[in-house]
């Protein structure tokens, strides 16, 4: 170790209010550096979980910056890193658990390699799947556009089409890479003196790699190491198939292609960047559309054939069942059932059987009240209106029932109703509580502000 360094390793982790999970890093680092000698920070963005107090009473040795407010990743991390004495520096995730050897086997490896300006290792969900970010290639445009445009998942082991997430190399195997992902970014204090530390205009997202890129430009090779690995809880601090990630995401890609490309090439990854965000967008729109339309047309198509196939009944007996009342009466009766079940909340979540039926009965008689009304030669049969009012009952309690054992999620019986939320306190502690609320809660009714005058006016 050079006499200019104290320690071998720093390991630097920017929390915000993921208590839990930085628990279990933490634990996991302390491990790890039991036989390297290494120093660990966490910093703080203003979390209000209690983070800063778990640290600060079970991990006495880490050095903890706590934030006043949320200054985003690259700047967590830059003031760790000024403030760091080592050889190596690690940025780490707190959604992360390091294996017992990781440390010393990385270490060793870039000593091995002075070339070396940065390391990825193999990086595995918390159900144990391989997570292809673990080595990624530079998102040149064409690049982009095969992502954006799902070229490479459709060829996800071609050198060509498979690029961002480099397909064609061996998950197990160590290569050479471009982009390191910032979850598990191990790098050189001297390239980092040399190329210098995260820009800072990146909030959240691009900063991994603009600062690979970076590192490649100063002379430096950047590897993916799967000789170790770590599991990382992907999406636990933020809902990464939210609008507002993907926007945020593919801005800072869009910055980025304006530091790095030619004026003409950031065009056109901007352009690529913007047809991707509209494309996503329409995408869930239509994905969520889709999602909520496809059981209603199951429903509908299976009461119509179960309607029509109740008229047998009648030409069993030798009744002829008039054709305008097939073509007219059935349909009609089907819809009103159909807007009963849609007015009381039948698609809605949670699901509650007592909703199929009173549906049909509101149905049932909103369709006599009609009934009574209409011709007598348009009057057939009020006994088809009553078995056509218990058959639709019938099949939404056994299809619902159905649905809770076969599929649950949405459409479980048990599900909990959605919460509603109350937070009292300033406008701006308000809005980031709201927003603590929305990444950690999926069941949310409502989140109302009231401010501290208001409530202690009320109070008295």
């Amino acid at each position: 170790m050079s006499n200019l360094f104290k320690y071998k390793i720093s390991v630097i982790i920017v929390n915000y209010n993921v208590e839990y999970f930085l628990e279990q890093c933490l634990n996991s680092v302390r491990k790890a550096l039991e036989n390297v000698s290494g120093e660990v920070f966490v910093v703080d963005n203003n979390s209000i979980d209690g983070s800063v107090e778990m640290v600060a009473q079970k991990f006495p040795e880490v050095n903890l910056i706590a934030n006043k407010d949320n200054r985003g990743f690259s700047k967590a991390n830059n003031q760790a890193i000024e403030l760091s004495s080592s050889e190596y520096i690690l940025l780490l995730n707190p959604d992360t658990v390091v294996e017992e050897d990781t440390f010393k086997k990385v270490i060793e490896f870039m000593d091995e390699h002075p070339g070396a300006g940065g390391l990825g290792v193999r990086m595995l969900d918390g159900k144990g799947n391989f997570l292809p970010e673990s080595k990624r290639g530079l998102p040149t445009p064409s690049v982009a556009f095969y992502k954006i445009f799902g070229l490479s998942r459709l060829f996800p082991k071609s050198k060509k089409f498979s690029q961002y997430h480099l397909g064609n190399l061996s998950e197990f195997e160590t290569n050479e890479i471009d982009i390191l992902s910032g979850a598990f970014m191990l790098m050189r204090k001297e390239a980092l003196d040399k190329v210098g530390l995260l820009d800072e205009a990146f909030f959240m997202y691009g900063e991994d790699i603009d600062l690979s890129y970076r590192i490649q430009l100063g002379g430096y090779k950047n590897y993916y190491f799967p000789e170790t690995r770590i599991i990382h809880y992907k999406g636990e601090s933020t809902k990464k198939s939210s609008v507002n990630y993907v926007f945020v995401f593919y801005r800072a890609m869009v910055i980025f292609a304006e530091k790095h490309f030619s004026q003409k090439n950031a065009k056109l990854f901007s352009f690529l960047i913007n047809c991707a965000i509209y494309f996503r967008a329409f995408l869930a729109i239509l994905v969520r559309f889709v999602k909520r339309i496809t059981l209603p047309i199951v429903d509908v198509l299976v009461l119509v054939v179960g309607l029509f196939a109740m008229t047998n009944y009648w030409k069993m007996d030798s009744i002829e069942f008039p054709v305008d009342i097939i073509n007219y009466s059935i349909p009609a009766y089907l819809s009103i059932w159909m807007l009963s079940v849609l007015f009381v909340g039948g698609y809605d979540s949670p699901i509650k059987l007592m909703r199929f039926v009173k549906a049909p009965l509101i149905g049932t008689l909103i369709i006599l009240v009609f009934y009574a009304l209409l011709p007598k030669i348009w009057q057939f049969s009020r006994l088809y209106i009553l078995i056509g009012s218990i058959w639709i009952t019938i099949y939404y309690l056994i299809s619902r029932i159905y649905l809770h054992f076969a599929i649950g999620n949405r459409f479980g019986l048990l599900t909990n109703k959605n919460k509603k939320f109350v937070v009292v306190g300033s406008e701006e502690e308000a809005k980031r509580v709201s927003e603590i609320i929305e990444l950690t809660n999926s069941k949310i009714e409502s989140i109302q502000f009231v401010s501290w005058f208001i409530f202690i006016k009320l109070m008295r």
